[in-house]
């Protein structure tokens, strides 16, 4: 048997998942947690992967591997290769004013003046995204803005499955960096039309050009794992692994039509397409993926951790948070949340803060705000599911994963509130599996991943119930004046 080994770095934990090269039979796993903030020094990474890798019984059997990572994190790399500051992560939000600077400077440059909408354009037709506070360019500009002389020891700036892969082969100097298409495709400087960096928008938010990881093709080799590296055996082959949403679509196994759509610390929906795409609205983020293709993704900051401050609230586990949530009515009885607890990415309100409209006598009570809570999080997605389609996205299915989708109200509540039936798989490590298929994919070589047989998933459907996206819209704009 050969064996494979995918790892997800995500923002709370990292797993390593070892599989059978082949069938893609799960042999062994390991995980690690990390630590909570929006900024991490990247050597408890280094030191979770290290935990994952022991717990997952070593390398020392694996052919190859591959790293999955959370998107857009800052790693910023001195000349000798040592990292500058703590890693700014996608949830950070302090770069959102750096973002309106870009915005505003590329729309000059291009001749519109000081119009928002000039800027907008800019930027999606040059990366297929419009800056917000997620991107790494709007970090780097951030850097350069308070802290410049970190911004001038910055040699290399590298993303989280960046990083770990140069780790995994030993740090052998910066030239060495490598990453794929899905991460570059999400910093802002990357053009998924072209496949090529855009360094005059790199130089515009730092100041200069450092070195950048070269972008590696799907199944390209990126070296071998180093005798010794994070603790594990050397000689398996390095794949080039990806950003989390790409590794995630790629471990699910979907293709051109299916949405995906996952609860996690973030909520994602996106989509596999044969072409790319440029919204300069910024709702939809045109991702490329890992095998080719392209990724059109929404983000919001806003998905699980809205249960869990709920469940928490009211002093409930999650099962009795969905029993609650289910006894309600659709629409809670009016009762509205709009759940931007941190802030939020989609709509971009990184400012913002949670509210709870409609509190009447009659709806105060655990089960009407368990309602609302599991109603809110799923509308913001279901505006996600919407804007894709409006870029001309056919939707076929849409796939719904990720720890969120372990609440069987989210599970039963999400046709009605997206208005499509939905599918559920097991659960499971999605970014690590991609990544492990594409370490196989590496090991073997040719033109497709291999194919592993899929599992089993339970299909729900619901009426659509309208009006709750429509309530819910209305409460959304009217909080929008106090962002």
């Amino acid at each position: 048997m050969t064996l494979v080994a995918g790892v997800d770095s995500s923002t709370q934990s990292c797993k390593v998942v070892v599989r059978d090269a082949e069938s893609g039979a799960l042999v062994r796993e390991g995980r690690a947690s990390h630590p909570d903030g929006t900024e991490v020094d990247p050597a408890a990474w280094e030191a979770a992967l290290r935990t994952a890798i022991d717990s997952a019984g070593g390398l020392g059997d694996v052919a190859a591997v591959a790293v999955g990572g959370q998107q857009h994190g800052m790693v910023c790399l001195d000349e000798a290769g040592q990292v500058v500051r703590p890693a700014l992560l996608w949830n950070d939000t302090r770069s959102a004013g750096a973002a309106t600077d870009l915005i505003a400077e590329l729309g000059s440059a291009v001749g519109g003046g000081g119009d928002d909408g000039a800027g907008r354009r800019a930027w999606a037709d040059a990366v297929g995204l419009v800056p917000v506070a997620s991107f790494t360019v709007t970090k780097l500009r951030w850097l350069a803005q308070h802290e410049p002389e970190n911004a001038a020891r910055t040699a290399a700036v590298a993303l989280p499955h960046d990083w770990l892969t140069w780790k995994l082969a030993g740090s052998p100097g910066l030239d060495a960096l490598v990453t794929d298409r899905g991460d570059a495709s999400g910093t802002g400087y990357w053009s998924p039309f072209t496949g090529e960096y855009r360094t005059d928008l790199l130089e515009r938010a730092l100041g200069h050009v450092p070195v950048l990881p070269r972008v590696l093709g799907p199944a390209e080799r990126a070296g071998q794992v180093a005798a010794g590296a994070l603790a594990a055996d050397g000689g398996a082959l390095l794949g080039p692994g990806s950003g989390d949403n790409a590794a995630a679509a790629l471990g699910i196994n979907a293709e051109p039509g299916d949405v995906v759509l996952s609860i996690g610390t973030s909520g994602v929906v996106s989509t596999v397409s044969t072409t790319p795409s440029a919204d300069p609205s910024g709702t939809v983020a045109g991702f490329a993926d890992a095998t080719g293709n392209f990724l059109p993704l929404v983000v919001t900051l806003n998905a699980a951790r809205v249960l869990d401050a709920t469940a928490r609230l009211l002093g409930v586990d999650h099962d009795e948070l969905s029993r609650l949530a289910l006894t309600a009515p659709a629409g809670s009885g009016g009762l509205v949340m709009v759940p931007y607890l941190e802030g939020e990415r989609t709509p971009d309100r990184p400012h913002a803060t949670g509210a709870l409209h409609g509190l009447t006598l009659a709806t105060s009570d655990p089960a009407h705000l368990a309602r609302a809570a599991v109603e809110g999080l799923l509308c913001g997605l279901a505006d996600g599911l919407e804007a894709i389609a409006a870029l001309g996205n056919p939707v076929r299915r849409v796939l719904l994963v990720g720890g969120g989708a372990r609440s069987e109200a989210v599970r039963r509540l999400a046709p009605a509130v997206l208005g499509v039936p939905v599918l559920v798989p097991p659960p499971g490590e999605y970014v690590a599996d991609g990544a492990a298929r594409q370490a196989a994919w590496t090991l073997a070589g040719g033109d497709t991943p291999p194919v592993w047989p899929t599992t089993s998933t339970e299909t729900y459907q619901a009426d659509p119930v309208p009006h709750v996206r429509e309530r819910y819209a209305e409460v959304r704009e009217m909080t929008a004046a106090r962002v």
